[in-house]
C-alpha cells in the first residue's frame, strides 16, 4: 500500500540545509497500523509529511527517493490528488481548519469532493455518533478547547473516507475520554481495512491496535518491533530509547510523596472566580486554596474550563474574582507582571530569530548566564542558533518551557506542557518544573498525562463543568485517586 524507497530529506533553516531523514526504506501493507515512535526530533513528523505529500509539495527543502501510496507517486502528483487517498490529522488541529464553525469544518472535505447532500449528511451523522460530537456541532471553532478541536479534525478527515490515515501526535491534547474515543475510531478503521500510520509518544492506547512499531532516531529507522517485542522491552531499555510506557497498568508510581499541611498564609486562595463568554458562565469557582512552592496539576475533561482557569488566574482573561497570595490580595495587573504562561499552542509565543534569543527575551542582561544552563538541561544545545519555528512540535514546546524557567516569575502556568514530548524530555521537564517550583511561589499545570503527573505533581485540582469537582494532596491515597481517575 505504502512504499518508501531510499528517501532522504533536508529542510531549509536560516538559508542552510539541515538533514532530517536519512535513507528511509519502509513498506507498509494495506490494513496495517504502523506506529512511528522515538524521541522528539527523530524524524517522525517529517516521515508523515513524506507519506501525505506535504514534502516536497509544500515544505521547502531537498528530497531524494520515491514514495508511492496505492501505486501512485505522491512525490510528483498534486496534493489535491493525494488527499483523495491519504487523510491527515496534524499535531495542531487549528492549522488544518478552513471554517469558523464546527459543522462546516466536519463536512468541508465532503463538499470539496462534490458529494451529494444526502451522502454528506449521512457521513456527518456517522462521524457525529462515532466521535460524540452532538454538543460540539454548530459551534464556533474559536470556542473549543484543544482536545475538542482535535476531535473535530479527526471527524472531518474520517468523513472523507480515504484509504490511508496519517496521524501526527493525535492524543497530545486529548483527555482520557477523548483518547478512548480516538482508540475506538482507529479500531473502526482497522475493521474497515484502512491503513493507519501514527507518529506518537503516548503508546498505551495503541497497544492492542498496532501491528508494527517503527523506532526512529536521528532521522533514520533504527529498528522495527512487533507488538509482542515492544511489550517485552524492559523498562530500563525503554527509557534509554526515550519511549513512553506501553502498558497503562505498569505506570510507575512515585516512591515518595509529601502531604502539604501548611498554614493558610502559604496558599494561593481564590474566591468567587467567574468567567463569562457572552451569556454563558464558563468558570465558577467559589472557594479554592492551592499550596505554594508545590506543583499543582489541573485535570478534567476537554472543555471543563482548565485553560480558562489558568488564563484568568494569570490575568489574561477578563474575570470577576478575589485572589489572595499569602493572605494578601493580588490584582490582575500584578498577576500579569508576576506571571508567565506556557500556552497550549506554543507557536503563539515564539518571537525571535533563534532559541537563545528567545530565552533572553524576558530577562535582564546580567542574568543571561542562566540561559546556557537551561538550554543544556532541556537538551536544546544543538538548536540554540536555530529559528524556533523551524523546530519540531516537541522541540518548540521545550523552548517555550525553557523561556518560562528563565523568566524568573513568581506565578508560572503551563498549559499541556508535555504535548509532543518524548519520555526523556518529559522527565527533564518535570525535574525542572519541580526545581523552579521551590523558587517561584506558584506552579500550576494543565495536563492529561498521568506519567507526567506522577513524575512531578504534589497537588491535584479536578475541574468539571467550570467548577471544582475535587482537590487533594498527591500523597499515597491521592496517587490511588488520580490513577483511578485516569482508568475510569
Amino acid at each position: 500500500m505504502i512504499s518508501i524507497k531510499n528517501v532522504s530529506y533536508s529542510y531549509l533553516s536560516n538559508d542552510e540545509l539541515v538533514q532530517n531523514l536519512k535513507d528511509i526504506n519502509l513498506e507498509i501493507n494495506a490494513g496495517e497500523v504502523v506506529v512511528l515512535c522515538g524521541e522528539s526530533g527523530s524524524g517522525k513528523t517529517t516521515l508523515t509529511r513524506v507519506i501525505n505529500g506535504l514534502i516536497p509539495n509544500f515544505y521547502e527543502g531537498e528530497m531524494s527517493g520515491e514514495v508511492t501510496v496505492g501505486g501512485q507517486n505522491v512525490t510528483t502528483q498534486t496534493l489535491e490528488t493525494t488527499s483523495k487517498t491519504v487523510g491527515s490529522i496534524f499535531q495542531n488541529p487549528r492549522s488544518q481548519f478552513f471554517n469558523v464553525d464546527t459543522t462546516g469544518e466536519v463536512v468541508f472535505g465532503c463538499e470539496n469532493l462534490a458529494l451529494p447532500i444526502e451522502e454528506t449528511l449521512k457521513r456527518l451523522k456517522e462521524v457525529s455518533d462515532l466521535f460524540e460530537l452532538e454538543n460540539l456541532l454548530n459551534r464556533s471553532i474559536f470556542e473549543l478547547s484543544g482536545g475538542e478541536k482535535q476531535r473535530i479534525a479527526c471527524a472531518s478527515i474520517y468523513a472523507v473516507q480515504p484509504e490511508v490515515f496519517v496521524f501526527d501526535e493525535p492524543s497530545s491534547n486529548l483527555d482520557v475520554h477523548s483518547i478512548e474515543l480516538l482508540r475506538k475510531a482507529i479500531e473502526i478503521l482497522v475493521k474497515n481495512k484502512k491503513t493507519v500510520v501514527i507518529a506518537e509518544h503516548r503508546l498505551y492506547y495503541l497497544a492492542d491496535l498496532a501491528t508494527r512499531y517503527v523506532y526512529m532516531s536521528e532521522g533514520k529507522i533504527q529498528c522495527e518491533f512487533s507488538p509482542a517485542e515492544m511489550k517485552s522491552i524492559c523498562p530500563k531499555q525503554r527509557k534509554l530509547m526515550g519511549l513512553r510506557n506501553i502498558n497503562f497498568s505498569n505506570f510507575s508510581e512515585r516512591k515518595e510523596s509529601v502531604a502539604f499541611k501548611e498554614s493558610c498564609s502559604s496558599k494561593l486562595h481564590i474566591e468567587q472566580l467567574k468567567v463569562k463568554y457572552e451569556n454563558t458562565i464558563a468558570l465558577d469557582i467559589s472557594d479554592l486554596s492551592i499550596p505554594l512552592h508545590t506543583v499543582v496539576g489541573i485535570v478534567g475533561e476537554n472543555g471543563a474550563g482548565k485553560s480558562t482557569f489558568v488564563n484568568a488566574l494569570v490575568g489574561l482573561k477578563k474575570s470577576n474574582e478575589n485572589i489572595f497570595l499569602e493572605s494578601k490580595p493580588i490584582k490582575k495587573k500584578e498577576r500579569l507582571k508576576k506571571g508567565f504562561m506556557v500556552m497550549q499552542e506554543v507557536g503563539h509565543q515564539l518571537f525571535t530569530q533563534s532559541v537563545s534569543e528567545e530565552l533572553k527575551l524576558n530577562i535582564p542582561e546580567e542574568n543571561y548566564d542562566i540561559v546556557d544552563e537551561v538550554i543544556e538541561k532541556l537538551s536544546l544545545t544543538k538548536f540554540k542558533d536555530r529559528h524556533p519555528m523551524s523546530l519540531s512540535g516537541g522541540e518548540k514546546q521545550r523552548v517555550a518551557i525553557a523561556s518560562a524557567f528563565c523568566a524568573g516569575k513568581e506565578i508560572l502556568m503551563y498549559d499541556e506542557p508535555t504535548s509532543g514530548l518524548d519520555y526523556k524530555n518529559m522527565i527533564k521537564t518535570s525535574e525542572l518544573i519541580k526545581a523552579v517550583s521551590q523558587k517561584s511561589k506558584c506552579s500550576i499545570l494543565i495536563t492529561h498525562d498521568l506519567e507526567f503527573i506522577l513524575s512531578c505533581c504534589d497537588y491535584i485540582v479536578e475541574l468539571k463543568n467550570g467548577s471544582v469537582a475535587d482537590s487533594y494532596d498527591l500523597d499515597k491515597e491521592g496517587i490511588n485517586r488520580i490513577c483511578g481517575y485516569f482508568k475510569k
